[in-house]
């Protein structure tokens, strides 16, 4: 009989495993702790340094006065519709062709999956892609941020090994039954292919929300920047912001309270957590579905 009572050896290792990784993890979350509490402390000490482990000062005026910068609310908003929209048709497309593509009635099925499987692999670059939408008309275009990321390979690639581990007969009974291909898909191959369906929603979702490349090469309209792209202005141009939003605060309040002046730290500080905290929110949506999308779509067996 095996006994299940731990040796001094295995208690070690467990107590430097947990160590260990207890070490990585705080490698990883403090800095973004770290900008946080920023966020909530008075700005002259956060702008010194003087903030590290828990904030000092606590107020909310640093989210109160960036919010009152321009363009901020409708680059937040056109980061929603894109991520949105973006997702739900990179997850269509990806899904339905992923289920194309175990179909071997599909006309020269193997052809049209090693085409797009080779373009993981090589691409023109950036001049012939910009001249090409370009010539689409996908610049200053709300399209352009969608269309030219519906089709990717790797996420056809998981779709399509995941549709591969669904039992034929499940398609076979709706064949019978006299459904026809959208109807078999929507009805009988989506609901079980939900786990991969989530993993490739959250690639897709954080690609989209992170993205600011698209932004600054197809896109001069204001009206039209993301949230990524006007933080990445931000960034560089802190030092005017500051004295931008401060210029909208009155002397009487700045006198009161000149803790709470806006820093170029606290402006890159606060707007970084606007920008980070909502994909946050996403992964605990769909972390039950994650582990298990990912490891099913990507081995076949």
């Amino acid at each position: 009989m095996v006994s299940l009572k731990q040796t001094v050896e295995d208690r070690v290792i467990t107590i430097v495993t947990y160590i260990v990784y207890s070490f990585f993890a705080f490698v990883c979350l403090y800095p973004f702790y770290y900008i946080f509490i920023n966020t909530f402390s008075a700005n002259d000490l956060s702008e010194r340094g003087k903030v590290l482990l828990y904030p000092i000062g606590f107020h909310l005026t640093n989210y109160v006065q960036v919010m009152k910068i321009n363009g901020l609310v409708n680059a937040f908003k056109i980061s929603v519709l894109r991520t949105v929209v973006g997702t739900a048709l990179t997850v269509v497309v990806a899904a339905f062709l992923g289920y194309m593509f175990t179909k071997e009635t599909l006309w020269k099925r193997k052809l049209w999956y090693r085409m797009v499987v080779a373009t993981m692999y090589f691409n023109a670059g950036i001049i012939p892609w910009f001249i090409t939408m370009r010539n689409l008309h996908l610049t200053n275009n709300f399209w352009g941020y969608i269309f030219p990321v519906a089709v990717q390979p790797f996420y056809i690639v998981l779709c399509k090994t995941f549709v591969e581990s669904v039992p034929k007969e499940l398609e076979e009974a709706a064949v019978i039954d006299g459904a026809g291909t959208l109807r078999i898909f929507f009805s009988v191959i989506v609901p079980v292919i939900k786990p991969i369906v989530a993993t490739v929603a959250i690639f897709a979702s954080v690609a989209q929300w992170n993205s600011f490349q698209d932004t600054l090469l197809l896109v001069t309209d204001p009206k039209l920047y993301t949230l990524q792209f006007t933080l990445y202005q931000y960034i560089n141009q802190a030092s005017s912001l500051k004295a931008l939003v401060n210029s909208s605060t009155s002397a009487a309040a700045m006198a009161a309270s000149l803790a709470h002046s806006q820093t170029a730290t606290s402006i890159r500080m606060t707007v970084s957590v606007i920008v980070v905290f909502p994909i946050v929110c996403v992964y605990p949506i769909f972390q039950r579905y994650f582990t298990k999308g990912i490891m099913i779509g990507a081995v076949k067996g």
